[in-house]
């Protein structure tokens, strides 16, 4: 919330735009489940990252709503911040894997095959999750994270081609990335009419009950499609594969502006200050 987070190789950084106008950096060590050997086992450093990604980020979340409310006489408490994840995570799968499912064994009867009817349930999967993206893009507050979103990519596609991390020089740079979340996600849906369609069509309680079960094991896979993606992006045929990924990303980044992009140049900043990596040109955060 008004901010960016970046991971480093051992903590996270975070700047946050404070309602006076200045910026509040901070950074947080990383959990040695995060950073150690099991991070490097294929499959399970994908449920590994998964995991990191809801509690780092719902860490970020109560931190920066913390900092931004700060003056004001009602706060958002730990336990307030953790059930709306709780309740957000229930409402996804429910919508984006349990209420699909139902929609297509209603018209079962009419479904030549199971492998059909997997595939027409991803596809609705994967419609759900765009007129989702599109109604919440119209939202002011999420669309301020938005542009946050594109600020990060921007800062850390320009670290990645070595440039200086400046506003003038940053802003030349896309919004999309290859290791997009928004990316992740899209995988995440494809692979899931993959393995659902190997359990043929069960039960519905059945059907309802692996859907919940293998989410855990779809991440891990998509994954490592990511990762395989990103490590050979400039291949022809695998530009290809993350170009839908790319095109998704308009919707979930939006450009920032100057303001925006000093904070996700910031928190990048921080993170490179943090393992001990100063670049010429590149001064370190202000304390």
């Amino acid at each position: 919330m008004g901010g960016v987070m970046i991971r480093g190789r051992n903590s996270t950084a975070m700047a946050v735009r404070k309602p006076d106008g200045t910026i509040n950096i901070s950074n947080r060590p990383l959990a040695t489940l995060y950073k150690g050997k099991w991070r490097d086992i294929p499959l399970i450093r994908g449920i590994i990252a998964l995991i990191e990604s809801v509690v780092l980020g719902t860490g970020a979340l109560m931190d920066s709503a913390q900092i931004i409310t700060e003056d004001e006489d009602e706060k958002i408490t730990p336990g307030m911040m953790w059930g709306s994840v709780i309740l957000g995570v229930v409402l996804a799968v429910a919508l984006f894997f349990v209420l699909p499912l139902l929609i297509v064994r209603f018209f079962d009867t009419f479904i030549p095959s199971a492998i059909v009817s997997n595939l027409i349930e991803g596809v609705v999967r994967i419609l759900f999750f765009i007129i989702y993206l599109v109604l919440i893009g119209r939202m002011q507050d999420i669309r301020e994270i938005f542009a946050y979103h594109g600020a990060e990519h921007m800062s850390v596609n320009a670290y990645e081609a070595g440039a200086p991390l400046e506003v003038d020089s940053v802003k030349k740079y896309s919004t999309a990335h290859t290791r997009c979340g928004t990316s992740f996600l899209l995988v995440v849906l494809v692979i899931a009419i993959v393995v659902f369609a190997l359990l043929g069509r069960p039960s519905i309680w059945i059907s309802i009950m692996w859907r919940i079960i293998l989410i855990p094991v779809i991440a891990a896979i998509s994954y490592e499609l990511i990762k395989f993606e990103a490590n050979y992006s400039r291949n022809r045929f695998v530009h290809w594969m993350l170009t839908p990924g790319l095109w998704l990303q308009a919707m979930t980044t939006r450009k920032p502006s100057d303001s925006q992009l000093e904070v996700a140049i910031t928190a990048m900043r921080k993170a490179l200050e943090t393992d001990g990596i100063i670049l010429p040109g590149n001064p370190a955060p202000p304390h």
